[in-house]
C-alpha cells in the first residue's frame, strides 16, 4: 500500500467506494500517521492499523463493504487484535444490524442493534455534545479524551447500550457515543470534525498502535 504522509504507523483507511473518506485520512496524517485510502483488502492486511469511516445510510454502506471484500478481513483482523478504529456509520456497521435497514446484517463485532434516536429531538443530531464516561473498567480511549470532552456528531441512529460502551451523550435521553474492546475502538462522533479533542483521540489511537505487538 502507499505509505501516505507522516513517519508514524501505517494506517489503512478502508475505501469501500462510498462516502467521503478523505477527511479521516487527512486528520490521521495530521497527527503523524502514514495513512492512505486502501481499496484492496490484501493491501490493508499489511497495515499496522485499520480505520473504517462512513457517512450515509447503514444499508448501502454495509452492502458496499461486503462487495468490496473488506467485511471478512475486518472481522479476522479484529480477532487477531489488529488495532482498529470505526467512525460514525463505520461504527454502526460493527453491530449485528440496524433499524435503518432491518434486512441488512452487520459485522457483529459488537452485540446488539443500532436504533433510531429518541423521539422529541431533531433528527439528525448535528451538533457538538459532551461525552459522559460510563462503567468502572479502565478505558484507554477515555483516558485519552479526558473529562468534559466535547465532540461533533452527525447521526440519526445509535447503538444499544452494552458492556463495551465507554461513553454516552445526552440527546433526548442517553445515546451511546463510543465503545472499546481491547484494540478495537468505535465512535459515533466524528474525530476529524472535533477540533483538538478529535485530533487528540486520533493521536492516542496511534500511540496504542505503536505499543501493539507486530
Amino acid at each position: 500500500m502507499s505509505p501516505g504522509v507522516g513517519d508514524g504507523p501505517v494506517v489503512a483507511v478502508i475505501d469501500y467506494g462510498i462516502g467521503n473518506l478523505r477527511s479521516a485520512e487527512k486528520a490521521l496524517q495530521r497527527v503523524g500517521a502514514r495513512a492512505s485510502l486502501v481499496s484492496d483488502p490484501a493491501e490493508a492486511d499489511r497495515a499496522d492499523a485499520l480505520v473504517l469511516p462512513g457517512v450515509g445510510a447503514f444499508g448501502p454502506c454495509i452492502q458496499a463493504l461486503r462487495r468490496s471484500g473488506f467485511d471478512e478481513l475486518l472481522v479476522d483482523a479484529i480477532a487477531r487484535r489488529v488495532p482498529f478504529l470505526a467512525i460514525c456509520i463505520g461504527y454502526q456497521m460493527c453491530y449485528e444490524g440496524s433499524e435503518e435497514a432491518p434486512n441488512a446484517e452487520g459485522l457483529g463485532i459488537f452485540p446488539g442493534v443500532v436504533r433510531e434516536l429518541p423521539e422529541g429531538v431533531k433528527h439528525p443530531q448535528m451538533q457538538w455534545n459532551l461525552l459522559r464516561p460510563v462503567g468502572t473498567t479502565q478505558s484507554r480511549m477515555m483516558d485519552v479524551l479526558g473529562p468534559d470532552a466535547w465532540v461533533y456528531f452527525v447521526h440519526s441512529y445509535a447503538p444499544e447500550r452494552h458492556d463495551d460502551v465507554v461513553a454516552t451523550c445526552e440527546y433526548g435521553g442517553e445515546v451511546v457515543a463510543a465503545a472499546e474492546r481491547g484494540r478495537c475502538w468505535g465512535v459515533q462522533f466524528h474525530p476529524e470534525k472535533s477540533g483538538s479533542t478529535g485530533l487528540g483521540l486520533l493521536s492516542g489511537f496511534l500511540k496504542m498502535v505503536e505499543a501493539a505487538p507486530r
